[in-house]
């Protein structure tokens, strides 16, 4: 007796003949190891080199790695020019404890309620010359989101201010960025934090090219609903109005864009502020 087909599945995925799937399917040998080519969105297997772990459906077949291929995997994105021109130096982790130098190797556990919640904070500092601008001005505002966003700090000031100029040193840029981020932490998928939160400091060293536009560009008013002041003032990870302005923008050939609130009043841009110098060359933002 055949079982029955799931009609959620696309037509690429489902048996053309017959179109149900026999309860004795055939699969290949397990000591095959499969090749992709694409085919329809989905990705064709044939005999090639030995693995030992597959999993099959109809034409389509997804490998089981092991700890040490998912490592392979990563790394071979490096070397085949995925990372080639990567701009990232160095990366800490609190989960590690340590700072981790190989990009390939720079990433975040998927039940961190920062990536499936957005339940996170984020900042920047500019790294010019050697010398980080402003620091402790951006690390006491990088607190108050965190407090704002009722995460807890698993380290104080000072410590973040010392792990963030040791990431520094050790990624070896005179000139770039240190952003960092401060989340509940890893650990569930539910809604609120994890019964036993462990909040996560991240924090990553990248090269970057400053420049200024001397000429002007080119701006639109936003149609995108702008943040309530609470959440324009904490720098969430919550960003999704700011990139829907920003893609906006470019789809109309600007620069960027602008929110004007319900008054009528410039508001500011989804990653700029807006300032004004006045006649009498005063700067009021």
């Amino acid at each position: 007796m055949a079982l029955p087909c799931n009609p959620s599945l696309p037509p690429t995925l489902q048996n053309s003949s017959p179109p149900c799937l026999s309860p004795s399917p055939t699969f290949p040998s397990p000591s095959i190891r499969p090749s992709f080519s694409t085919l329809n969105g989905s990705s064709k297997c044939s005999s090639s080199t030995k693995l030992g772990r597959e999993k099959w459906l109809g034409d389509l077949c997804v490998p089981v790695y092991s700890t040490s291929e998912v490592i392979e995997k990563m790394r071979e994105g490096k070397a085949n020019g995925v990372l080639e021109e990567h701009p990232y130096r160095a990366m800490y982790s609190s989960l590690l404890g340590g700072i981790i130098m190989d990009p390939a190797l720079m990433v975040v556990p998927m039940d961190d309620h920062m990536v499936h919640r957005g339940h996170g904070v984020f900042d920047t500092a500019m790294l010019v010359n050697g010398y980080l601008y402003d620091l402790d001005a951006h690390l006491d505002r990088f607190l108050r989101s965190a407090s704002a966003a009722k995460i807890s700090h698993p380290y104080p000031h000072e410590t973040l201010r010392g792990i963030v100029l040791l990431l520094a040193a050790a990624s070896r840029l005179k000139t770039g960025s240190l952003r960092y981020w401060l989340s509940s932490g890893p650990g569930d998928f539910s809604l609120s934090p994890p019964s036993n939160p462990r909040p996560a400091f991240y924090s990553l060293a990248m090269e970057t090219t400053f420049s200024r536009e001397l000429e002007g560009v080119k701006i639109i008013t936003s149609t995108i609903p702008m943040k309530p002041s609470k959440f324009a003032t904490m720098k969430s990870v919550n960003y999704l109005p700011n990139v829907l302005s920003k893609m906006e923008a470019e789809e109309r050939g600007a620069f960027s864009s602008i929110w004007v609130d319900d008054h009528g009043c410039i508001a500011e841009g989804p990653n700029t502020n807006i300032a004004f110098v006045s006649k009498e060359r005063a700067l009021a933002s």
